[in-house]
């Protein structure tokens, strides 16, 4: 498909600026017009109402992850050196130092200001608030590849090789759940209400747990590895998020059936013609985006149809994240570009409002 086919004019550009290098992440602040994005130079950058400050420059080290606490109030990092530096505002409070281990995921409580990062085959739990670490998790069978907390901030599951392990945050000696697989997690996500948990494996398979039962669902029939998962807030008529998941070029879109038996309906997402880097449902919403290293970010109506192709970033797009209140969209590129893009404030509205 061409990308100039899709002429519905949702989104439109509002910033674009430069880091030195591939953009690794962006994360938006939950409460504010901020986001962050590190770069493979080392750079940490925040946006702020169409303002780019650097909040450390590049040293040559690429961080991998970044995200921000769910009261907005710290910022983490993590990458190649081994660093987890955290900042409170614009003031750097901690540097955790790790070496030689690297530090390739992180992810921050939704409910409190614990910030999980992996470490090798382990997940260290650090207290921003207290300024010390909680627990150290031995994921044992690999290094980490997926972090991710529920909902509700009670569990933390963990994924790399034969699967999910999932802790319980009330009692961190408790054994944990372990969703066993004969592959490898290779993207793991909790659905935002908590009800299901989503592992995308190297198989080329999609394994999904209802957490209060024991049997999972195994979807087959991809192109290659799973690389990403994305769940919708917006839920269907029978009480359930939508489920992406992208291999290779391909997306597939999951919706449940009221039919226990039956499971999930898959829908083909097909324009991308490269590898997809990062999908993400715009919140409350079943507008799914979708980045890529062929340049594009498609915007899928109902997570069905394109309905809008944003372009710009010269080497293809690296990463993509949604404003809390989905009224923005930033993505970074692989030659460091960074775009936001506004919703038309007079567009017509698609997907679910």
């Amino acid at each position: 498909m061409n990308p100039l086919t899709a002429n519905s004019k949702e989104f439109e550009q509002h910033f674009s600026g430069t880091l030195s290098d591939y953009v690794t992440a962006i994360a938006w602040s939950p409460n504010s017009t901020t986001f962050a994005a590190t770069s493979a130079a080392g750079e940490v950058a925040l946006w702020l109402d169409g303002d780019l400050a650097i909040l450390q420059a590049g040293n040559g080290e690429s961080l991998n992850c970044v995200a921000f606490s769910p009261d907005g109030q710290y910022l983490a990092v993590g990458g190649q050196d081994g660093r987890v530096k955290i900042w409170r505002k614009s003031e750097l409070i901690a540097t955790l130092e790790n070496a030689p281990a690297w530090v390739d995921k992180l992810a921050w409580s939704h409910t409190s200001n614990l910030l999980a990062f992996s470490l090798g085959r382990y997940v260290q739990v650090w207290d921003a608030d207290l300024g010390e670490a909680v627990i150290t998790l031995n994921f044992e069978n690999s290094s980490v590849l997926g972090i991710d907390w529920r909902s509700d901030g009670q569990y933390l599951a963990v994924s790399g090789y034969h699967g999910v392990k999932v802790w319980n945050s009330q009692d961190w000696d408790e054994e944990p759940y372990f969703l066993e697989m004969p592959t490898v997690s290779v993207a793991m996500a909790w659905s935002p209400d908590g009800k299901f948990l989503a592992s995308g494996n190297m198989d080329r398979s999609v394994t999904v747990l209802e957490w209060d039962n024991p049997d999972p669902w195994v979807m087959r029939g991809f192109p290659g590895k799973i690389r990403h998962l994305a769940w919708s807030e917006a839920t269907t008529q029978v009480g359930a998020p939508i489920l992406a998941s992208s291999s290779v070029e391909g997306i597939v879109a999951w919706e449940k059936l009221e039919d226990e038996a039956l499971g999930w309906e898959a829908t083909v997402l097909t324009n991308h013609v490269d590898v997809i880097q990062a999908i993400a449902f715009a919140p409350s919403s079943f507008i799914l985006a979708s980045a890529a290293s062929d340049g594009w970010l498609c915007l899928w109506n109902k997570a069905k149809q394109v309905s809008q192709v944003l372009t710009g970033a010269s080497a293809g797009f690296s990463c993509l994240a949604w404003h809390p209140q989905g009224k923005l969209l930033a993505a970074g590129g692989e030659n460091g570009e960074l775009f936001v893009w506004s919703k038309v404030a007079l567009g017509q509205g698609f997907g679910q409002s």
